[in-house]
């Protein structure tokens, strides 16, 4: 399905099984796919069968790669239905483990501004950007919700700009303002019978609908494919022919984080790493009646993982852990 198809078009329940099948097809991305179903099931209203999916990736014996955002989107579920008590004891633990996925911050922030928990929702997204924008001499565009988010809930407490709401206005791209779009008084103004303001405001309605449509339409990263070193060494075995691409291990590292660095340096926005594995790889090789061992294939696969939501963004957030693995800061290993 589009991101831009038409929400009466949508049959919510319909594409929430065909990404559970789907799923079942690819496990290596059931944490993606099942997270898309249990929004649709949210968006069909119904919201238990969400709850429940959020459930099964909660309790998979595979790990997860992002936990926090899937027990974020459940409490916001839960509090949508009644589970008021619950919802609010799962934000509690997503806000003391200070996940480092601006995403997780985002979704239990806003569920708790839409219950009218301003205070705490200002909170929540302060602690999020104190946690991703110290330091930090452009936000990477994940953190742009949060200062977003936190300019909005800022205005309607009434409250003073700081430098993170003057940083937001200068990110946000919309030809109305974010003072504008986030004025506390709109909503008087949808009662109005004044023809000036309800044009003022499907002007400001429109303008919100191109920065959704923006986001949406964001193509999935340039993304450039890492083989763990178990991965390489089985791919090797198999396909000695490959050993023109990755002379060893440590060279490959090298060579992805300069890659990197030198499509950022030509401009080249929204970056990311996907992993590969050595059975999805082959599959994909099978499903284009192509020898693993053509290189041309390699790019290809990667391109497919990206746009399979599998890449990560790079370079990592400041404080995370690297993306080779190692189990070190970023900055301390392929970062320094």
């Amino acid at each position: 399905m589009r991101p831009d198809t038409p929400a009466e078009n949508v049959d919510h329940n319909a594409e929430a099984a065909r990404l559970e099948r789907t799923a079942g097809l690819y496990p290596e991305d059931a944490e993606h796919l099942l997270v898309q179903a249990a929004a649709h099931l949210e968006l069909s209203g119904d919201r238990p069968s969400a709850t429940a999916l959020y459930d099964r990736l909660l309790s998979s014996p595979e790990p997860l790669e992002n936990p926090h955002l899937v027990r974020a989107l459940k409490a916001a579920n839960l509090w949508e239905y009644g589970h008021e008590a619950e919802a609010r004891a799962i934000i509690d633990g997503v806000r003391a483990t200070s996940p480092r996925d601006p995403a997780a911050w985002v979704i239990v922030a806003e569920a708790l501004e839409s219950h009218d928990e301003l205070e705490a929702a200002h909170e929540t997204f302060t602690e999020g950007a104190r946690l991703f924008l110290a330091d930090v001499s452009e936000p990477p565009y994940a953190t742009h919700p949060l200062l977003f988010g936190r300019h909005r809930v800022r205005r309607m407490l009434g409250v003073a700009h700081d430098d993170w709401d003057m940083l937001a206005d200068t990110l946000h791209s919309s030809p109305v303002s974010l003072d504008e779009l986030h004025d506390p008084k709109r909503v008087w103004s949808l009662g109005s019978d004044n023809p000036t303001e309800l044009a003022a405001e499907i002007s400001r309605l429109r303008a919100e609908l191109g920065t959704f449509r923006e986001a949406l339409s964001r193509p999935f990263p340039v993304a450039v494919l890492h083989w763990p070193a178990d991965e390489l060494t089985e791919l090797l075995t198999a396909y000695p022919s490959l050993s023109s691409e990755y002379p060893s291990h440590e060279e490959h590292l090298a060579t992805i984080e300069a890659s990197l660095r030198e499509l950022s340096a030509s401009g080249t926005p929204n970056l990311g790493i996907v992993t590969g594995t050595v059975p999805s790889y082959e599959a994909f090789a099978a499903s284009e009646a192509t020898s693993p061992a053509d290189t041309n294939l390699l790019p290809q696969y990667a391109t497919t993982l990206a746009a399979r939501g599998r890449a990560v963004a790079w370079p990592p957030q400041r404080g995370a852990g690297c993306w080779c693995g190692s189990g070190n800061l970023y900055t301390e290993c392929h970062g320094s």
